[in-house]
């Protein structure tokens, strides 16, 4: 944050609501001169923006404005301001959707504005711990190594509980009431300033059919079939939905010589306490034989490595891989020059030989390029399996550094 102030004339905090945005924005205020924090939440302040966004935005230090969306008007005058004076760090700007998809959005100051986006809290911020994984990954491939206390009941309690910070500070009993109060939020107010949405009713049942096919392939002709939506019209739904920060697409990878992979891409939601909470699934009944312990636990070590990449040194991309015969491999990462570090997840602390076929099969095909293969389990200790396969505990995810 401090870095992007220092050289850009407007940062924007784009994340999910409940991310933290404010609190963040309020502490990067506090260590420059002369702050002023203007809140679009209140109803005057909002009138303000509205009636004369040039005197609104008049301000000679960093001029903090919170939930920008919500007055796009903004955007015009303040590239006008930018460009008239050039100085960094002018304004800071948090917004609950993804500004570049909001409707009438006069202007997206390319060239202007930084965005970073802010997710959920990671498990090493929750914990205070290195969460590097994905550089430690890259850097020491096979020759990474960690021990666990956790167990997989330790695993299923924190892929119910989520990262959102009014959901970890919560008893698992209260935490339905936030979920619910979250999500009427979202369709009611975030999803209506990005597009007219006039069955609310059916975008509620759309969330808890995809939360049902959370680390699994978006093949959006299926879904529509079984959602009654039409195509055009779910199609714009996963639009939405990906721009108010609830669902994240993961695209397919291919090396590039082979046509037998599969372009589809995987879907996963953002956020994997609101997964649960949409299937009904508390930490019980999720661990319960035949739960769906197994793609909730992939959804959310794909979202914690998303994470993680929003950070790392390693300039990576997050892939999935499957070909047409069905060999697969949860998690790609592809450094920018083509090296490439693969992850399988397993919801056991059971590995067997044949969970790592996808991993084999991308190291063979990849060489030299194939930097390391892991099975992150739910089992405690590192045990290797072959040239450059390691099977990991979970927690090293957010416990590994490089």
């Amino acid at each position: 944050m401090e870095e992007a102030l220092s050289d850009t004339r407007v940062v924007t905090i784009n994340g999910a609501r409940q991310a933290g945005k404010s609190t963040l924005a309020r502490l990067a205020a506090t260590a420059s001169v002369n702050p002023v924090i203007r809140l679009l939440d209140d109803p005057a302040t909002l009138r303000a923006a509205r009636d004369d966004p040039t005197g609104f935005i008049d301000h000679d230090g960093l001029l903090v404005i919170d939930e920008v969306q919500l007055a796009p008007e903004l955007f015009r005058v303040i590239k006008v301001a930018v460009d008239t004076d050039p100085r960094p760090g002018r304004f800071l700007l948090t917004g609950s959707a993804r500004i570049l998809a909001l409707r009438d959005l006069p202007d997206a100051l390319p060239g202007r504005m930084e965005i970073i986006e802010l997710w959920p809290f990671s498990q090493g911020e929750i914990d205070g711990t290195p969460d590097r994984f994905v550089d430690a990954a890259f850097t020491h491939g096979p020759g990474l190594a960690h021990t666990s206390s956790q167990r997989r009941r330790d695993y299923i309690e924190r892929v119910v509980r989520g990262g959102f910070p009014e959901a970890v500070r919560r008893m698992a009993r209260r935490r339905s009431a936030f979920f619910d109060s979250y999500l009427s939020t979202l369709i009611e107010r975030d999803v209506s300033q990005l597009s007219v949405i006039e069955r609310r009713g059916e975008l509620r049942r759309l969330l808890a059919l995809l939360a049902g096919r959370s680390g699994g392939l978006l093949v959006a002709g299926a879904l529509a079939t079984r959602s009654g939506i039409p195509r055009s019209t779910l199609n714009r739904y996963l639009e939405l939905l990906a721009a108010v920060f609830l669902i994240k697409q993961v695209p397919a990878w291919s090396s590039g010589h082979s046509k037998r992979a599969v372009g589809t891409p995987k879907l996963t939601y953002v956020d994997s306490g609101i997964a649960c909470h949409l299937l009904g699934q508390d930490a019980t009944r999720l661990g319960a034989p035949g739960g769906t312990a197994g793609p909730m636990v992939e959804n959310f070590v794909l979202m914690e490595l998303a994470r993680q990449l929003s950070w790392s040194n390693e300039r990576a991309r997050l892939y999935h891989y499957r070909t047409k015969d069905r060999v697969e491999v949860d998690a790609v990462l592809e450094s920018a020059d083509g090296r490439v570090v693969a992850v399988e997840v397993k919801a056991g602390a059971t590995v067997r030989t044949e969970d790592l076929a996808g991993l084999r099969h991308l190291a063979h095909r990849l060489g030299d390029r194939f930097v390391a293969g892991y099975v992150l389990y739910t089992g405690q200790q590192t045990l290797p399996f072959g040239d450059r396969l390691r099977a990991l505990p979970i927690d090293a995810l957010w416990h590994l550094a490089p």
